[in-house]
């Protein structure tokens, strides 16, 4: 009997607007005291420099206001967990776009700054029920600015590797939508409820096909911490390296999720 089908978690659109700007704020605040050496710096993204890095940051605010002034789709046909597996297919395409930017911007905080503006004058003109036309298909602008959190939360994470004691802070409210979305994403990929997948505090989700346990211990459990999972969800870290350096724990027969992720990169 295949397994009932979840309701899909819900946000607080508020929450999710003050945490995206939050952490935008904190990268912000980070990048207006680069030099042009650190900008030029090279980053795990391939041949991306910093200052590109940072172009992509903007344009995950930017890819808002660019949506709203876009024709509405006249339904819904997709849901958040859908997006990290399309953004994969759209790499090439965003990362000409990020080195376009950055050449265009010297003035990477006036750039920023204008994103910020753009942004919140989207979200403040439009419903979040309004629809977009994303590359994951059409979603309601508040579940999208949801989406925002994992950009922003993954490229903090590869702005902090790139950039020597850099150490943008982390928002908690960001951090675990992230966490959360991306945790849901697996369970859609690989339905089921023979492994609970732990991502304390903020996440706990059950996939893969198998026996279903009803009460007590599980008997496959993968656990880790909330930054090491974004990695891993994303391509930065790989399962085995993960395993190797304790920086996840599995017990069971189906507790290797190697086979299942990135679930985007």
């Amino acid at each position: 009997m295949s397994p009932a089908k979840k309701r899909p978690r819900a946000y607080d659109p508020a929450k999710t607007r003050a945490a995206v700007l939050a952490q935008f704020g904190a990268v912000r605040e980070a990048v207006r005291g680069l030099t042009p050496e650190q900008l030029a710096l090279p980053t795990r993204l391939g041949d991306w420099t910093v200052r590109d890095l940072v172009a992509h940051i903007g344009m995950a605010l930017a890819a808002v206001s660019r949506l709203v002034d876009e024709a509405e789709p006249r339904r819904q046909d997709a849901a958040p967990t859908d997006w990290p597996a399309a953004i994969a297919a759209d790499a090439p395409a965003i990362a000409e776009t990020a080195r376009c930017l950055a050449g265009q911007h010297a003035d990477v905080d006036a750039h920023l700054a204008d994103v910020e503006r753009r942004f919140t004058a989207a979200l403040d003109a439009h419903p979040g029920t309004r629809l977009l036309a994303t590359s994951a298909g059409a979603l309601p602008l508040a579940d999208y600015v949801v989406t925002r959190t994992v950009e922003l939360v993954v490229h903090t994470d590869d702005l902090n590797a790139a950039v020597p004691g850099l150490d943008v802070p982390y928002d908690r409210q960001a951090l675990a939508a992230a966490t959360r979305l991306l945790a849901d994403a697996l369970a859609a990929k690989a339905p089921g409820g023979s492994t609970e997948v732990r991502i304390p505090p903020y996440a706990v989700v059950q996939c893969v096909e198998g026996p279903r346990h009803t009460r007590g211990t599980p008997p496959n459990v993968v656990e880790t911490d909330p930054l090491t999972w974004i990695r891993l969800a994303t391509g930065r870290l790989t399962w085995t390296d993960a395993v190797a350096q304790a920086r996840v724990s599995a017990s069971g027969e189906r507790a290797d999720l190697g086979k299942l992720l990135p679930l985007m990169a």
